[in-house]
């Protein structure tokens, strides 16, 4: 979909369908629309309650040639003074995917408010459009082929600002349709070698692959054990973005077990289904650096993907096993279906020789993260309250709600082991938690942030009007929004 910024009156253009979003209970007698189609609004559509504004509410008219276009999509935003931008994130996305839905609509516009941040909703007009439209359909013979060609954002002023504004939001929304790319291919699509080579086809990154000789040669050995069962080697993804003049180095962790059967702790069927998306947090750093090729902030960025599978052989790791990580950490293998925690380990002793100003992890690590928050919001804890605080207000910025969870030294017991410093898991109860603790032990960077996924990096029925069934793209939105600032 072409999106094109213009200054010319949303009511003047040729589009075939008009985008126009009321408030609950708007005054109607200033109203241009319902002068141009003669009182339709304020003598029928209003008082018969066809229509009235409430949030969520939508209504198509035919113009009978008193405009333009031929059709007017109203949606509903509810009270002016409950507005959110969230709110409009879910009013475009559904508005643009109900245009989807009708034929003769090659070209859609919309207007952009005169009385609310003027860049701020040209990035989620055009980021929200594209992010709502999302399909992922390469595998069905049918495609579903998408009418609208052009979405046509009007403007009342500072076209161009608004027009760098909707370009960014383009780069986050295609950042993020790339993310949701990756995690929904078959695993056997995305093995570590060609999720290596998705990563290094990204244009003004430099990228570093390591092979299974050197990730055991640089002492890598948690993460090493985790992929030595399969057939498909692990492979280490290293990728640097320098922009002119960077104020600050950050590092980037992303889970990236390209598909994890649980090991010789098998998962029982149904919980393996969805395992190839257990490299969300890996996506999600790659896409991050793709957006950031192309955004060019003045930061140098250091991401780190541990991609390797989790699977059942004669040369598989074991429980009971116990694994020198890189810092020289003893960690006793209880189950080997808690793998994840083992791979981020040796990442973030990775990160931590690169000395940044401040490290992030994001990955599907946790059940007991999804049984605490649903598939409605990730966890997220840190060694800096500040900067998990920041973290969860870029979310909220952004369209991605994070929710704090502790990091007491007391989940630590549960982690206890007779023989060596540690065990990769415990008790049943406080696991999300108890898994942050665990990654604690190889962080010595005192502003380091965890961000656990599991529930909200593929979902099983569409979410908050914006998201389809499937993979999410979620933290490329709340990690962008934080390093962008």
């Amino acid at each position: 979909m072409k999106i094109t910024v213009t200054d010319k009156h949303l009511l003047d253009s040729d589009a075939n369908i008009l985008i126009v979003r009321f408030f609950k209970n708007q005054d109607l007698s200033n109203c241009r629309l319902n002068d141009l189609l003669g009182g339709q609004l304020s003598n029928y559509i209003f008082p018969k309650e066809e229509f009235t504004g409430e949030y969520g509410q939508t209504y198509l008219l035919t113009t009978n040639g008193k405009l333009n276009a031929d059709k007017v999509l109203l949606i509903g935003l509810g009270e002016k003074s409950e507005f959110t931008f969230d709110k409009l994130r879910q009013a475009v996305a559904k508005a643009v995917q109900k245009c989807d839905t009708m034929k003769n609509n090659k070209k859609v516009a919309i207007r952009i408010f005169e009385d609310f941040d003027l860049l701020k909703e040209a990035q989620i007009i055009a980021e929200d459009a594209i992010i709502g439209t999302y399909d992922f359909d390469k595998y069905k013979s049918k495609k579903n082929e998408s009418p609208t060609e052009e979405l046509i954002i009007s403007t009342p002023a500072r076209i161009d600002e608004v027009e760098k504004a909707v370009r960014k939001g383009e780069i986050i929304a295609n950042s993020t349709s790339f993310t949701r790319d990756l995690i929904n291919e078959p695993s056997a699509v995305i093995t570590p070698e060609t999720l290596a080579e998705k990563a290094k086809a990204i244009e003004g990154i430099d990228v570093t692959v390591y092979d299974e000789n050197q990730i055991k040669e640089m002492g890598l050995n948690a993460y090493y054990a985790v992929g030595k069962g399969s057939i498909n080697p692990p492979r280490l993804i290293y990728m640097k973005y320098l922009g002119q003049n960077p104020k600050k180095k950050i590092a980037l962790i992303g889970k990236g077990l390209t598909f994890d059967s649980g090991g010789m702790d098998l998962k029982p069927p149904s919980s393996m289904l969805n395992m190839k998306d257990d490299m969300s947090g890996a996506a999600c750093v790659m896409s991050v650096m793709k957006a950031l090729a192309q955004l060019k902030p003045e930061i140098e960025v250091h991401a780190v993907v541990a991609a390797c599978e989790n699977m059942i052989s004669g040369k598989a790791y074991k429980p009971g096993d116990v694994l020198i990580a890189k810092n020289g950490k003893t960690i006793e293998v209880d189950n080997t279906d808690a793998e994840g925690r083992l791979t981020l380990a040796d990442a973030l002793c990775f990160a931590e020789e690169l000395e940044p100003d401040a490290i992030i992890d994001i990955a599907t690590l946790t059940g007991a993260c999804m049984v605490a928050l649903g598939s409605v919001a990730s966890g997220i804890m840190g060694t800096n309250p500040e900067m998990t605080k920041e973290i969860i207000k870029s979310g909220e910025e952004n369209g991605e709600k994070f929710w704090e969870l502790p990091l007491f030294e007391e989940y630590m017991d549960n982690l206890k082991s007779d023989i060596a410093d540690m065990k990769n898991t415990g008790s049943r109860y406080g696991g999300a938690s108890a898994a942050g603790v665990f990654l604690k032990n190889f962080v010595k960077n005192k502003n380091w942030a965890h961000l656990d996924i599991a529930g909200t990096a593929h979902i099983d029925k569409p979410q908050y009007d914006t998201l389809k069934k499937g993979a999410t793209g979620v933290g490329v939105r709340t990690i962008l929004g934080w390093l962008l600032k």
